[in-house]
This record gives C-alpha cells, sequence and structure tokens, in this order.
C-alpha cells in the first residue's frame, strides 16, 4: 500500500535525483529504492556490531583453543 507524504530536500539534492532518475522510474520510486537500500546498511551494520561483540567476549576462548592447537604442532 502507498501513502503520500511529504518531505523537504534542497535543491542540490533534488537536482542530483533527477540526474540520475531516467525514463523507468520517477522520484518516487528513486527515493524509495535509496531508503530501503540504506536500511538494508542500516541492518547489516547492527548485525556486524553484534558479531563483534560476541567475537569479542569470546577472543580470550578462542585464544586458549589456538594455543593449545599450535602446541600439538612440531617445528619444521
Amino acid at each position: 500500500m502507498r501513502i503520500k507524504t511529504s518531505i523537504t530536500l534542497t535543491q542540490e539534492l533534488l537536482a542530483a535525483i533527477d540526474a540520475v532518475v531516467d525514463d523507468t522510474q520517477n522520484r518516487s520510486q528513486f527515493l524509495e529504492a535509496a531508503a530501503w537500500e540504506y536500511i538494508a546498511r542500516l541492518r547489516q551494520t547492527q548485525l556486524n556490531q553484534r558479531d563483534l561483540e560476541i567475537i569479542n567476549q569470546c577472543a580470550e576462548y578462542f585464544s586458549g583453543e589456538v594455543a593449545d592447537v599450535l602446541a600439538y604442532q612440531i617445528p619444521l
């Protein structure tokens, strides 16, 4: 479902949008696609941050595991 809304943009941004919008899409379609892309990036950034926090919480354990494995290797 589409809902009509009003937003305020700078003239520079509107000119840049008009420069890249072609005959197959209009401003609304362009802005909707751009908003979805931005939301996807924000969500991915949040997931990456969560994963990094988990890795950092387990870093000491993983370091111990790696040290244990390396202890079984013979020198070359």
